[in-house]
This record gives structure tokens, sequence and C-alpha cells, in this order.
């Protein structure tokens, strides 16, 4: 039986979504609980409603962290852009940003992934990689030639920028 959740998420938009998300706060777990499973077409839409409808480092997704962590690398495209934007709004500990930039490093490296998914996994690599000289290199590694080649010119330009600031933001660490 499908729930109002499930049903609001196939059946209306975005913005009538979000406000109903805003007036039923009690089914946000619900929502993120959704996000994290395998029941399609409603997951990966309840992940992209969540993106929409959460804070910045939001507390009611902190406890859903190793879930959504550790079910990323099993879930199709879409789903995982989706959960990839949610867990960049979030602070993670050290163990998790291991794991997570691990898992976005293998997204990205699958070239024939749509582009959409690699471009927020390299997001997620960047914002890890910032001010940690140990990961620099790595991220500088996994822009090469072969893994960008196959995104647009707006996006291998947005990469570039990406690692000019993971640079910069190694520099200013190592003067401290």
């Amino acid at each position: 039986m499908e729930t109002e959740l499930e049903h609001l998420l196939i059946s209306t938009h975005k913005a009538e979504m979000i406000a109903h998300m805003a007036t039923h706060p009690e089914q946000f777990d619900e929502a993120v609980k959704l996000a994290i499973s395998d029941k399609q077409p409603y997951s990966w839409r309840a992940a992209w409603l969540l993106w929409s409808c959460m804070e910045k480092n939001d507390r009611r997704i902190q406890k859903y962290l190793q879930d959504i962590i550790g079910t990323l690398i099993a879930k199709n495209d879409d789903h995982q852009r989706e959960l990839i934007k949610i867990l960049h709004q979030m602070k993670l500990s050290e163990e998790y940003e291991g794991f997570l930039f691990d898992l976005c490093a293998a997204i990205w490296k699958k070239t024939d992934k749509k582009p959409s998914v690699r471009f927020n996994a390299f997001k997620m690599i960047s914002k890890i990689a910032k001010g940690r000289p140990d990961l620099e290199n790595e991220a500088t590694l996994l822009a090469q030639e072969q893994y960008v080649g196959t995104l647009s010119s707006s996006a291998q330009k947005s990469i570039t920028r990406m690692l000019k600031e993971i640079k910069s933001e190694g520099r200013s660490d190592s003067w401290a």
C-alpha cells in the first residue's frame, strides 16, 4: 500500500512536495528511510526532495549518515547523485570522509556513468580534499584527461577551478 508521502512523490510537482514537507515535519524520517531504500520510483525521488528540504548539516540526517554512505555504491546513477548532494551538505567525521572519498573516487572513475553523478562525486572529492595535503595529490590524479575528457567544457572548467581551490587550501594550511 502506497503511503501519503510515496503518493506525493510521484503525483505532484517539487514545489508542492517541499510545501508538504514543511507542513508535515513528522514525515522527514520516512523520507530519509525511503531515500536509503530500494523502493523505486520513490527512493531516488525522496533523496531528490530531501536535498531541497534539508538544512546545512541537518541534525535529522546525522543519524542516517552511515546508512546513506553504506548504500551509496549500490544505487543507480540518479539516486547516487541525489544522495551525494545530501552528503555534500553534511559535516562528516574523518572516518566517514575517508570512506566517502573512496566511494566517490570509484564513481568518478566510471566514465560510462552519467556526467551529473560523476560531477557531483568530484564535488564531494573536492570538498573532502580541501585543506588535506594528503588528499591533494590523489584529487589531482583523479582529474587526469582520461576522466575529465568525457565531460562538457563547462564541467571541465569547474573541475579545474575545484583543483585550484584544493591546492590553495592546502598551501594556506601548511603556512599556519
